[in-house]
């Protein structure tokens, strides 16, 4: 006995498709993004540039070929590729000390991708959470709040990142202490006015009258719908702590020597660099691809997840 084909289907499963007609199957989420994101061949290269310095910085200790601090006889020692019959030994030559500059700069990518991260970190948890309660509560507490993110803005960031790190002494630690202050009005800023557009629609009012209490309506109603600005913002913050932390590292007041953090190492050579040009320009183009390779990554997110940038 054959089953009926006209028979309708069973309740609970959607009817298929027509043959022939063509229906649109939406794309998952994540394959969606990809399409928008790969548009952009700039954010692309990005990307791949900051794969590989994660895959270097991840594998330092297996992909350098010598140890960051460890000094050899020949010091300020010329790139091979520069010399006829060079010492291949050393990829990118020695610097002032006899350590090798490509080990250097490898265990730097290690350390800026470090910093990077704990900047990062910290600035945007207390910028979520001041710009939340900023933009769900307004009133004075949102008077105070900004007031004093606009004192901070008022500030140059460098200036300001000097003036605690001089307070706390200088260290990596406090270096990095001080990029995430000096960061975080920014992620304040950027969270309170998408809280703010966020806070009067029918979804948060349902949920406020369904009785959920302000922690509940403020990181599992609004937060979420707030996350693609801070995504972006947090992209660009890598490239913006990686820049700071050289620049304090280049006055003395980051990273001490002989950390291999790219920063101090242009501080150390700068007396070099007409008799040994390499040892100051490695480290520049360091933070320069770096720096350019999450600034390109930021647009490309940007781009991927504003729906005002979709063609």
């Amino acid at each position: 006995m054959h089953a009926d084909s006209n028979l309708p289907p069973p309740a609970g499963l959607p009817a298929a498709a027509p043959a022939g007609t063509g229906a649109p199957v939406p794309p998952r989420a994540i394959l969606a993004f990809w399409a928008d994101f790969k548009r952009n061949p700039g954010a692309v290269a990005g990307l791949a540039i900051i794969l590989v310095i994660a895959f270097l910085a991840v594998f330092a200790d297996l992909v350098a070929p010598h140890s960051p601090n460890a000094q050899f006889r020949d010091a300020l020692l010329l790139p091979p590729a520069f010399v006829e019959g060079g010492n291949w030994v050393y990829p990118l030559g020695t610097d002032d000390v006899g350590r090798d500059m490509l080990s250097r700069l490898i265990h730097g990518a290690r350390l800026s991708l470090l910093i990077g991260i704990i900047v990062v970190t910290l600035s945007l948890a207390a910028g979520i959470l001041l710009g939340l309660v900023a933009g769900f509560f307004g009133g004075v507490v949102d008077t105070l709040i900004m007031r004093l993110m606009d004192v901070m803005l008022a500030l140059p960031s460098l200036l300001l990142a000097i003036a605690i790190v001089a307070i706390l002494g200088p260290g990596l630690a406090n270096a990095m202490f001080a990029i995430a202050i000096v960061v975080l009005p920014h992620y304040v800023r950027l969270t309170r006015a998408a809280a703010m557009g966020e806070v009067n629609k029918e979804y948060v009012t349902a949920s406020r009258l369904a009785g959920a209490r302000p922690l509940r309506l403020m990181f599992q109603a609004i937060l979420p719908n707030c996350m693609a600005p801070l995504i972006v913002q947090a992209t660009l913050g890598f490239s913006t702590a990686i820049l700071d932390a050289a620049a304090l590292g280049f006055l003395g007041l980051g990273a001490q020597p002989p950390t291999p953090e790219w920063g101090t190492m242009l501080a150390g050579v700068l007396q070099y660099i007409q008799r040994a040009w390499w040892v100051v320009t490695l480290p520049g183009l360091a933070i320069l691809i770096t720096v350019l390779a999450f600034n390109l990554l930021g647009d490309g997110l940007r781009d991927a997840l504003d729906p005002r940038m979709k063609r």
